[in-house]
């Protein structure tokens, strides 16, 4: 059973990529990763947005920049994670995703502008959710979910100042009384 799980975000660039990477963020965050961390230009537009639904929604999630993507990965192997690398290229996930569940630790890669050869040799895997082009937010979902077997979807966000209140129609939330 996977234990921990992180996203590695490669090439942000601010003038084109924040909706994407703070989707990205948001997604790890909602289906089960522990953080994300992003390659690319630093962005506190991102990691403010993040750390404020974070504080205000709860849960335990980090987001963090680096510069080097050699760097990051050097450090992610010596860790010990299973890098499971996302690209439409890649074997298809239904086809690995049992031996990736039975990894302790994972990192997932989601690309950004062109990945560097050096990505696609250091993942343990290059999957999948299919051949074709796709969003990389769906596809991290996707392996998210088949990762977690869809108990992601029952995750508790403790230290919550917001709560959704699951509704047939309309939206209701509760908010934590302040102390």
């Amino acid at each position: 059973m996977v234990k921990k799980v992180q996203v590695l975000r490669l090439g942000h660039r601010i003038y084109r990529d924040i909706r994407t990477t703070t989707h990205c963020a948001l997604t790890s965050r909602a289906l089960g990763a522990e953080k994300i961390t992003i390659i690319g230009e630093t962005d506190y537009s991102i990691e403010d947005s993040v750390n404020k639904i974070v504080n205000n929604w709860g849960g335990k999630f980090k987001i963090r920049f680096a510069e080097n993507i050699k760097n990051e990965i050097n450090k992610i192997k010596k860790e010990k994670y299973c890098i499971v690398h996302l690209t439409m290229y890649g074997e298809l996930l239904g086809k690995k995703i049992k031996e990736i569940r039975k990894k302790n630790k994972i990192c997932i890669i989601v690309g950004a502008e062109k990945v560097p050869p050096l990505v696609y040799e250091k993942s343990d895997y290059n999957i999948s959710i299919g051949n074709q082009p796709h969003s990389e937010i769906a596809a991290l979902a996707l392996t998210l979910h088949e990762v977690f077997e869809g108990k992601e979807l029952n995750k508790k966000f403790p230290n919550n100042k917001i709560k959704i209140i699951p509704q047939k129609k309309g939206k209701k939330t509760k908010k934590r009384p302040l102390v």
